[in-house]
């Protein structure tokens, strides 16, 4: 954001305050009574456990109720993040979402990864909530700790907890109606209603419906896609048989219908040597080059001949050499308009049941609480995001093999399989359907079971001793696909299929799966805090935790790795394997067995001390020293014939080092919480995505930075809030292959496309070679294996490298076999050399020892600031409430947010930088009597910011096109509520 821009924004604000100011005026005008300053409203927290002040709590907490939500607007997660300091929340690539605070948050991806800041619901913890798609639902409160929490929350975070705090049941009768209407067609309503049973019981029921049309255009056929259609529901029973038990019980459902668009938008400059896709050094409005997929690459000419020899060259449907399918096309710059012949959809359902104890004895608290939650979630989207020209229906394959036309054509149209673990696709008759152009998509499934039982045992003696002890037991079970299927890859597997077994067979598994059949955690921890109040104002707290997690995948990488016979109309059934059934029958892929068990003892010890001091009413001073853990991990299935990787990752643990100070002046009017921080990082868990497998490496780090948040009420009416953060990531002792541009920069490599599976690979001599050499051996190779089917290496755009098509494992072959001074040095895998019949296995040791080449070229990433860590971020609201006759009132308010520039990968490259941007809401509310009516306008983001919010670079199969993901459009609209 410039200068002025940010002038611009502030001066709104002014002028917001000015009308409030001007309002004011006019009301002691008209003789109304004056107003009584209270100062800055108190919020009573839960943050150690028990009810206190958030003034009192010496941890760095933000809360908000259920009344500062509304009037900032802060209807969900991704609007919360706004208004926090040090926080940032993104989408995923995939079904999750990266909550982040002061840099640590979820980057691994895999299905058994822990996140970084936990999710708790009244107290309980949450495995994998579908907090990027519910919007929030009769909150009482909702409060959001920075730093590690492990001795007071039932399950570790290393980065903080989000815990959201429901409304409860009262003996007061209630009820709220609302319903909102605004742009994009958008549909809201909301009904509340508290019912008093008797003196012991009472019960709450809350629901919510939202409804509007897309936020994004398609061009393709002139729709409107990321639209809403969701639901949410909760039923919540108190029941107080004494005054000294109460028990709750909640049940929560919720979910969505929807065309939602899990990815916004892909950028990319295209690389037209088709060897990256995507060039490496920024982001366009491009579309990618499709001959660096994996899509087209095993449906061309080139893979034909070389793999099943040259007699299939006519069956090869277009060259790699050849013109994009995407030449020509335009990406809209506008981050909301896409051109795609695939409607996206999004399906999720929540259900959550939680019941809590609370009894209370003479000098001591028992909470118990136990919950139950289960989630799922599938969504599909065009995988490419853009719908370009088919290369025509080939002639030689419906001579020869009729049987894999018919099911790969329709009349004109080009046919796709429906992606499921069946692995039969169009073969077996899974069809998802026949469209006019090629097409793409990938799904993404997930489902999570959990259920946990905690107990914490509280005193409340009177003198200077007292303590809180807990022990938590969790089990989680969670299954998950990755599909990614295009009518490239079902060419591809039926002409292999029909070549190798005379048109007797076709390749199952047309598409791609990453599959997790089955993800087990087991976890328990025990966790305690004693408190010494060593005088008046002084106090020592030291906790201790230790924990233990048990894990355990079933999982597997699937593509084109089964036959299945001609024509069997249940062709799935024989390869739909589970885990129960013997998973190393021959002629099945076996499923990965992976465990991992891991334990850790943490704690933290603080001092906090509220001195009495002339120039403050409420001071509180507190330093700590926490030690979070976070377990490791096991890392998604991946093909062993491209690499080979470890199995696990490592766990990883912060030293956390904190100083604060929480204060009010001047009556109470103005409010100031300052805190320091700076943390020494181990493993930190981060991810990278290597030939079709999401890969986590761990990398030491280090943290620092500040944040204030002040708010000031200097009269009954005004009420201003402000925060402010710096955040400093840096990255140690890391060295990484960029997958953007595997050379690494350095001129004298070789990028390789592999032709047979569109992997990446490096060839890059000695420093004792001549200049060239490796580009000589690649040409050489070419011409040799191939028979000159393969060009010569070219210069690649974005790179100082050269790029040619060749065959990573068999040129590892050669090189070993020859005895060159080449970088080969990761482990090898299963391994074939070309030959005049096909592919056949390498069985000689020494070259089975050096056979696959390296991905790349590692570079020096320390020093290197972490993704989605911005260095700044503030926020700035005015609020004033204007007192008219007849005890009505009317709320103005506005707020300016502003996230500062960030990285979205940690290669920290020009082509990473995501942009700082701002958000301006602003809203009026006209309140009846006792406000038991009142009508809203609001309108959010006022200036439409398209503002990126995370990035995700792809493999380089699909062409390492970057998905971004973005803030929401401009909304506008009114609201019209009742509360009796």
């Amino acid at each position: 954001m410039t200068a002025s821009q940010l002038s611009a924004r502030l001066a709104l604000l002014s002028a917001v305050s000015l009308f409030g100011m001007v309002g004011a005026q006019a009301q002691q005008q008209t003789a109304q009574p004056a107003a009584v300053n209270t100062g800055v409203e108190e919020i009573v927290v839960t943050a150690q456990r028990s009810a206190q002040s958030l003034q009192d709590v010496p941890i760095a907490v933000s809360a908000f109720t259920s009344e500062n939500l509304e009037r900032q607007q802060l209807n969900n997660t991704s609007q919360l993040q706004l208004a926090l300091p040090n926080i940032t929340f993104t989408k995923g690539n995939f079904t999750g979402a990266n909550l982040t605070i002061r840099g640590i948050g979820s980057p691994a991806v895999a299905t058994s990864g822990d996140a970084g800041v936990g999710i708790h619901y009244n107290d309980a913890p949450i495995q994998g909530p579908l907090i990027f798609e519910t919007e929030f639902l009769d909150l009482e409160r909702l409060e959001v700790l920075r730093g590690p929490q492990g001795t007071l929350f039932g399950r570790n975070a290393t980065g903080g907890v989000m815990n959201f705090i429901t409304a409860k049941p009262t003996n007061d009768l209630s009820v709220r109606v609302e319903g909102e209407y605004g742009n994009y067609n958008a549909f809201r309503g909301l009904g509340i209603i508290n019912l008093p049973l008797g003196d012991k019981f009472a019960v709450r029921l809350a629901g919510q419906y939202i409804k509007r049309d897309g936020y994004t255009t398609n061009l393709y056929n002139n729709t409107k896609i990321d639209g809403r259609d969701q639901y949410s529901a909760r039923l919540s029973l108190r029941f107080r048989p004494t005054d000294t038990t109460t028990i709750d019980l909640i049940g929560y459902y919720a979910g969505e219908n929807s065309d939602r668009m899990r990815i916004q938008k892909q950028l990319c400059n295209s690389d037209p040597t088709a060897i990256l896709g995507c060039s490496p050094d920024k982001l366009g409005n491009g579309y990618l080059n499709g001959n660096a997929t994996l899509g087209n690459i095993i449906q061309s000419r080139e893979f034909a001949a070389i793999a099943l020899g040259a007699a299939a060259l006519p069956f090869g449907n277009l060259s790699v050499y050849g013109p994009s399918q995407y030449t020509g096309l335009t990406n809209p710059a506008d981050l909301r308009t896409v051109s795609t012949n695939f409607t996206p959809s999004y399906r999720t359902r929540e259900k959550y049941v939680q019941a809590k104890l609370n009894q209370e004895f003479d000098t001591m608290t028992l909470a118990v609480t136990g919950s139950w939650q289960e989630s799922n979630v599938t969504s599909r989207q065009d995988y490419n995001n853009v719908t370009g020209p088919g290369p025509g229906q080939n002639a030689a394959l419906k001579a020869l093999f009729p049987n894999v036309a018919n099911r790969l054509y329709s009349g004109a149209n080009y046919c796709i399989s429906n992606a499921s673990r069946l692995y039969s696709g169009i073969y077996g008759g899974a069809t998802l359907g026949c469209f006019p152009d090629p097409t793409q998509y990938d799904q993404s499934n997930g489902s999570s079971r959990t259920w946990s039982v905690e107990g914490v045992l509280s005193s409340q003696f009177e003198g200077k001793f007292n303590f809180r002890i807990g022990a938590i037991y969790l089990e989680n079970r969670s299954d998950s696909d990755y599909f990614v299927t295009s009518t490239g890859l079902d060419y591809g597997s039926g002409l292999l299929g029909a070549l190798q077994s005379g048109g007797t067979r076709f390749n199952a598994s047309p598409f791609f799966n990453s599959e997790t059949q089955r993800f087990d955690l087991k976890s328990y921890g025990i966790f305690g805090e004693a408190y010494w109040q060593m005088t008046d104002t002084l106090k020592l707290t030291i906790g201790a935790r230790y924990s233990n997690d048990k894990k355990r995948v079933q999982d597997r990488q699937r593509l084109f790795n089964a036959l299945v016979p001609l024509g069997e109309a249940n062709a799935g059934t024989i390869l739909n394997d589970t885990v129960d059934a013997d998973i190393n029958t021959p002629g099945r892929q076996p499923f990965r067995d992976a465990r991992l068990n891991s334990d850790a003892v943490t704690g933290r010890v603080v001092l906090d001390w509220k001195p009495e001091v002339s120039f403050t009413e409420d001071t509180l001073i507190y330093a700590s020293y926490s030690r979070g853990s976070k377990p490791g991990g096991i890392n998604p299935p991946f093909d062993p014939t491209l690499f080979s990787a470890p199995v696990t990752y490592l766990p990883e643990k912060v030293n956390a080092f904190e100083i604060g100070t929480k204060n009010r002046f001047a009556g109470g009017t103005f409010q100031a919480n300052l805190t320091g921080f700076y943390y020494d990082y181990k493993n930190l868990q981060i991810s990278r995505i290597i030939n079709r497998t999401s890969f986590n490496d761990n990398t030491n780090a280090e943290v620092y930075g500040v944040e204030g948040e002040f708010i000031v009420a200097p009269t009954r009416n005004w009420q201003f809030n402000a925060t402010a953060s710096y955040l400093k990531t840096k990255v140690k002792d890391l060295s990484l292959v960029d997958v953007r541009d595997p050379s690494g920069g350095r001129a004298d490599s070789v990028i390789i496309k592999d032709v047979t599976n569109a992997a990446n690979c490096v060839v890059t001599p000695a420093a004792t070679l001549p200049p060239g050499s490796a580009a000589a051996f690649v040409n050489g190779f070419n011409a040799a294996a191939t028979g000159g089917l393969l060009r010569p290496a070219v210069a690649v755009p974005g790179t100082n490298a050269m790029g040619a098509f060749g065959i990573c494992s068999a040129m590892g072959s050669a090189i070993a076999a020859q005895g060159l001074p080449f970088n080969i040095t990761l482990p090898t895998g299963v391994n074939r050399v070309p030959t005049a019949t096909g592919f056949v296995p390498i069985t000689d040791p020494a070259i089975l020892a050096r056979t696959n080449l390296p991905s790349g070229n590692a570079v020096n990433l320390d020093g290197k600031e972490l993704q989605n860590s911005p260095k700044w971020k503030f926020t700035a609201g005015a609020q004033y409430t204007a007192e008219m006759a007849n005890d009505m009132s009317a709320v103005i308010r506005a707020d300016l947010n502003f996230v500062g520039e960030q990285w979205g990968r940690n290669y920290n490259l020009p082509i990473d930088r995501i942009k700082a941007y701002e958000t301006v809401n602003l809203s009026i509310q006209l309140n009846g009597r006792e406000e038991r009516w009142y009508v809203r306008a609001f309108v959010q983001n006022l200036f439409d910011n398209q503002g990126i919010t995370g990035q995700y670079v792809t493999d380089p199969s699909s062409g390492l096109f970057t998905n971004i993901f973005t803030l929401e459009p401009r909304r506008f609209g009114g609201v019209v509520g009742v509360r009796f």
